[in-house]
């Protein structure tokens, strides 16, 4: 008779498998506005299934505390129910055998911190004071796009309706459909069924299909002037809102050429000049008066323009960068991402051929600069990272894009000093190997491993580890700053500075372009409320209904690209369209939230 037999899944526990990959995806798309008791409840439930029952604390205090959150959704807790809840918590925190107990109990203790007052809302009013995210794609847009609108106006073949159905809420939409880190698929609906609905992909078919979209017409003329300092991203989305509201609005950029970061900092094969022309061409054409080559502190005065106009809005953005601060790194050789990238915004590559490059970084910048150094003919890059490389910063398309190209990725290799030849130049970069330390800000920090350090053998070291705010002019005009950024209140009005306003990069440190977006359009809002108005632009475009249809899991359609070994040889777009069929199939996935998904709960949420 056999001792052993061979152990094989069963039924019962396939079953769990797929419930448990189920709840994870789940708790993947939680949006941020459920109820944050209900929410704890149910994780509270959860460790207690996966507790082991041996220590009381675990197994009764956890039960306990389950009880008590019941009680307090039910509307029967009090105050008291709150404090027991508090401290049994600290207590199991301190006395639980295992993780499974202490991690539980952390987040009692933690939320309690973050959401008491979500709490006491339950206790005294029977209901939770958070708003429930009720469409997860706007909520999580950060300039709030009627998603799922355009979404079914890209389905019904109305693509310029998309498009004005975008412009509503973001000037921008050629220029997102080619490289905004879309957010709104992080909590998307659909990942409960299969996976996010191909958001940014559809954006840009609508733009690919819809041809030239006149932009709106704008309101009647206000007689109120607005100055925008600085034409990037934000400061060009403030100034077309403005414009819209019937605001005047004159534009002084100090480069040559409108665009800013999305000019500078983004190279063409990800975002080719003809896309972000179009943008900007739009925006202009709305009467935004354009001046480029002005240096304000230089060629005007921030005096003369406060007393020229009624409102202003700085936007001057994070065009300086940061160095890593080794010994060497002022030699021939060593240069900056932003550097690399400005020149070729202006048309000027740098000559790389045949150069060896190492270049110091982990996110999205670090690769726009790898893979621009391989198209300038680079005989070899190597991207030189401190962490592991799923601690990377940088989208992981943009890291496997990079690698597919021929990028070498060199992590847990902190970078301690530059080696030079006799003549000064770059010779090598000496890196000291780390390995993962305790967590830090949700990633584990690298620490020296007990390793010699090595050589890289190079002839140009890139730096791309941050960038950097340049005030220019703007201290000696009384313009406040802190802590490298400027001072603005929550509204973006500068700080002790009335009618002037702040947003972007310059104000929030370097960030997203759907980010710097969001900032011009507040400003934008908050200038015509401080001129008395309350404007509201609005294209009122009409929305397909939304059709009741029984959704199936169905595969994603992901955006292909060019191959590799064909891309890396020049500067042309590297993504491929949708065709109309995959736009018209992607769409059919869209769960409409805009219209299904709303009602009452016991968490205390209320129909919008």
């Amino acid at each position: 008779m056999s001792r052993l037999v061979i152990q094989t899944p069963g039924r019962a526990e396939q079953t769990v498998e797929g419930l448990y990959h189920d709840l994870e995806r789940r708790i993947a798309v939680a949006p941020s506005g459920n109820c944050p008791v209900e929410l704890t409840g149910a994780f509270l439930r959860l460790c207690l299934a996966q507790s082991c029952g041996k220590c009381v604390p675990c197994r009764v205090g956890l039960a306990k505390m389950s009880e008590i959150i019941d009680k307090i959704l039910d509307g029967r807790g009090t105050e008291d129910d709150l404090d027991t809840l508090y401290y049994s918590a600290q207590s199991i925190s301190d006395s639980a055998d295992c993780a499974i107990g202490h991690e539980a109990a952390r987040i009692i203790s933690d939320g309690f911190a973050a959401f008491k007052d979500d709490y006491l809302s339950h206790i005294h009013n029977g209901r939770c004071i958070s708003s429930f995210a009720a469409v997860p794609c706007v909520t999580n847009c950060p300039a709030n796009v009627d998603i799922p609108g355009y979404i079914s106006l890209v389905r019904a073949g109305r693509y310029a309706d998309a498009v004005r159905l975008i412009r509503e809420d973001n000037p921008f939409p050629s220029v997102c459909g080619l490289i905004c880190e879309h957010p709104c698929e992080s909590h998307c609906r659909r990942n409960i069924v299969d996976t996010s609905v191909n958001i940014r992909g559809l954006k840009r078919a609508a733009i690919e299909n819809a041809g030239v979209v006149p932009p709106p017409a704008c309101r009647p003329d206000t007689g109120k002037r607005v100055c925008v300092i600085g034409g990037g991203p934000t400061g060009l989305t403030c100034a077309y809102f403005l414009r819209l509201m019937g605001h005047k609005v004159t534009v002084y950029e100090r480069r040559k050429r409108f665009g800013g970061m999305l000019r500078y900092g983004i190279p063409r094969y990800r975002l080719p000049a003809a896309y972000l022309d179009a943008d900007i061409d739009a925006i202009l054409a709305t009467g935004v008066e354009a001046h480029t080559g002005v240096d304000v502190g230089k060629d005007i005065s921030f005096e003369q323009i406060m007393e020229d106009f009624d409102g202003v809005y700085i936007a001057i953005g994070a065009h300086s960068y940061k160095m890593p601060g080794i010994p060497g790194e002022d030699a021939e050789g060593v240069l900056s991402a932003v550097e690399l990238l400005r020149a070729m915004g202006d048309d000027e590559p740098m000559d790389l051929k045949g150069k060896h490059v190492c270049v110091i970084g982990g996110g999205n910048v670090a690769m726009d600069a790898c893979r621009t150094v391989l198209r300038l003919g680079a005989a070899s890059v190597r991207c030189v990272y401190r962490r592991r490389r799923e601690d990377m910063t940088a989208l992981e398309e943009e890291i496997a894009g990079a690698t597919e190209e021929g990028v070498e990725l060199v992590t847990l290799s902190a970078p301690v000093r530059v080696n030079t030849d006799e003549k000064g130049r770059v010779s090598g970069l000496v890196v000291q190997p780390q390995m993962p330390g305790d967590y830090s800000r949700g990633r584990p920090a690298p620490k020296k491993a007990d390793a010699p350090e090595q050589e890289l053998k190079c002839d140009i070291i890139i730096a791309a580890i941050g960038q950097a705010i340049d005030f220019g002019n703007l201290r000696e005009a009384g313009v406040p700053e802190k802590m490298g950024k400027l001072q603005t209140e929550r509204t973006g009005e500068v700080a002790g500075k009335n009618g002037v306003y702040a947003g972007g990069d310059c104000a929030s440190g370097p960030a997203t372009v759907i980010k710097a977006i969001q900032a011009g359009k507040i400003a934008a809002a908050n200038l015509d409320e401080f001129f008395g108005y309350h404007t509201v632009v609005d294209q009122d475009i009409e929305i397909p209904t939304a059709d009741f249809r029984f959704k199936t899991a169905c595969g994603r359609c992901n955006m292909t690209e060019r191959p590799p070994l064909e891309r890396v040889k020049d500067f042309e777009l590297v993504e491929n369209n949708m065709s109309a069929e995959e736009a018209s199939q992607e769409c059919s996935r869209c769960l409409r939230c805009d219209h299904f998904g709303y009602g009452g709960f016991r968490g205390g949420r209320i129909r919008w």
